[in-house]
């Protein structure tokens, strides 16, 4: 089977390729491609969270392409040693749409998607491209979600 597993370069998007691993037989997966989507003419750029920080480069000298390669790479690295053979693919288009079809195009088996890595309001963009590719793919999709925060206990007086 053919897994896809997207990134934003957000730190969530690392968490759900873990997660994949925490529960996933590798000898049940035959390749994984971890696809970063490049939005075209995009004015927020594109995550980098996932690079340790002496690789972190600033806004002016990092390309949205570079930073897009970045994040395939940290979240291609997860997968080292585990089994399956890992394609790195950065992609251009709107997120949705782009790792639909490379579902499509790759015979995908599992997509898997982090709801709420990023956006412009948590409150009105959470998980809009993973309800996009759930609702849409040609296969089943993991939709991994944020950890709840912990609520902090207020100080009495």
């Amino acid at each position: 089977m053919h897994v896809i597993v997207a990134t934003d370069g957000s730190k969530q998007s690392l968490a759900a390729a873990r997660h994949l691993k925490s529960f996933a037989d590798p000898n049940a997966i035959s390749d994984i491609s971890v696809v970063a989507v490049i939005r075209p003419l995009a004015a927020v750029a594109f995550a980098d969270e996932l690079s340790e920080s002496e690789h972190k480069a600033s806004w002016d000298s990092l390309s949205f392409r570079e930073a897009a390669e970045n994040a395939v790479a940290t979240i291609a690295a997860e997968f080292d040693g585990w089994g399956p053979k890992v394609h790195q693919r950065v992609r251009s288009g709107s997120p949705a749409n782009e790792i639909i079809k490379a579902a499509k195009q790759y015979d995908a088996g599992l997509v898997v998607v982090a709801a709420g890595g990023r956006g412009i309001s948590e409150s009105v963009l959470i998980g809009s491209t993973a309800q996009r590719v759930q609702h849409y793919a040609p296969c089943p999709v993991l939709v991994v979600r944020p950890r709840p925060r912990k609520a902090t206990k207020a100080k009495k007086s």
